[in-house]
């Protein structure tokens, strides 16, 4: 075979070629890479479902092989990795990612509606593809989460909960497959909501006393759901049933208090907080992350964890990369890079001015290497103008 791998671990097989126990870790199909489903070859089923998918090529990882495959391991110089996509490439594929995702929560939710069971095997496929996106380029993720529709709220706050729990996760060094329940309960969360009635789901104002208490029957409604589900997690039960209780036990449905709540409720609860408000509602406009932290700092300790909101604000930075913000010479911006820099000074991708109130050339500006200065993030709405062709 042309599986001696020599000074590298990494090398490009045939698909005809492959033997139970090697790992792949990228598809080649047509010339394109895809890293979205590393993993070992169990089954002769594997090699035949990448054959019919029209697969002629991957790339095998010797080191992470099993001993008895045929591939001899090198030990002697790194291993070559498959090229990471450009910025371009992974906005493409959140924006796939995310379509999917829409889809399945839309058709869970119809079927949720019409008394079937959840079936929990989509979901944890579309939280591995989720992680390996996270993984390989979370900035791309962030811009195409950050385009949000105020129709699609709940199928995009469930999607944008999910991958905020997993980037959470990462930055406290979460094991992956706690992630992944992370992200399957982040899906999931807001399940109960499909009970609820439209004319209080969807109000475009201030809910009565009644119509709260009715809105809180969501959560009784995922008790029951999830009761009905089998495979789910203890993680992805504690992220849907636990993301409305409080630390003080004033909270919904079980009012649980302190220790009660595990860590993954209580990332729920700031998750989830955090994403309704600075997403645009029916009743409200977006709010900037940095007016979103002063409330979830506000609601600590009696209602979020106060160690666990600093995390969360230093994982996702003040600043968070798809964000706007307006500079000290009256342009906005969109936070386009901030890796391995300060809070104040990330890449930005200005587009617009509103000093002079009118679009600029579209500039790609390094603060690093700057002396203008960021004056204050912003919200969409605050705009005269639409930045989403600038994502």
């Amino acid at each position: 075979m042309d599986g001696k791998v020599g000074d590298t671990n990494i090398i490009k097989l045939a698909v005809p070629k492959l033997r139970l126990g090697m790992f792949i870790t990228a598809i080649d199909k047509a010339g394109k890479l895809n890293i979205s489903k590393p993993g070992q070859i169990k089954s002769h089923d594997d090699i035949k479902k990448l054959a019919t998918s029209g697969i002629n090529h991957v790339w095998v990882d010797a080191a992470r092989s099993t001993d008895n495959c045929g591939l001899i391991k090198s030990t002697s110089l790194r291993a070559i990795k498959p090229k990471k996509p450009t910025r371009e490439q992974g906005q493409e594929k959140a924006k796939r990612l995310m379509a999917e995702a829409k889809g399945l929560v839309q058709k869970v939710l119809s079927e949720t509606f019409e008394g079937k069971a959840i079936e929990v095997a989509p979901f944890e496929d579309l939280a591995d593809n989720m992680i390996e996106s996270v993984m390989l380029d979370a900035d791309a993720f962030k811009c195409i989460s950050a385009l949000r529709s105020k129709d699609a709220y709940l199928l995009e706050h469930s999607i944008n909960v999910a991958f905020l729990l997993v980037t959470f996760g990462k930055y406290l060094n979460l094991q992956r497959e706690e992630l992944k329940q992370l992200a399957v309960g982040g899906i999931l969360h807001d399940i109960g909501k499909i009970k609820v009635d439209n004319k209080v789901l969807h109000k475009p104002g201030k809910l009565t006393p009644e119509e709260f208490e009715h809105m809180k029957l969501h959560q009784v409604y995922a008790q029951q759901i999830l009761a009905e589900t089998s495979g789910l997690s203890k993680i992805s039960r504690d992220v849907c049933l636990m993301h409305h209780e409080k630390l003080d036990g004033k909270g919904y449905p079980n009012g649980l208090e302190g220790d009660e709540l595990t860590l993954y409720g209580r990332m729920s609860c700031i998750v989830d907080i955090f994403d309704a408000l600075t997403a645009t509602r029916c009743y409200k406009e977006a709010m900037s992350p940095a007016a979103a932290f002063k409330i979830l700092l506000s609601l600590t300790p009696f209602h979020l964890d106060q160690k666990l909101v600093y995390e969360f604000i230093r994982c996702v930075g003040i600043y968070p990369v798809g964000s706007l913000v307006q500079l000290s010479d009256g342009r906005i911006g969109i936070v386009w890079d901030a890796k391995g820099r300060d809070a104040l000074h990330p890449i930005l991708k200005c587009f617009y001015s509103v000093k002079h109130k009118r679009y600029t050339e579209v500039t790609m500006i390094d603060l690093l290497k700057s002396d203008l200065n960021i004056e204050r993030g912003i919200s969409p709405s605050s705009l005269e103008v639409d930045p989403t062709p600038f994502y």
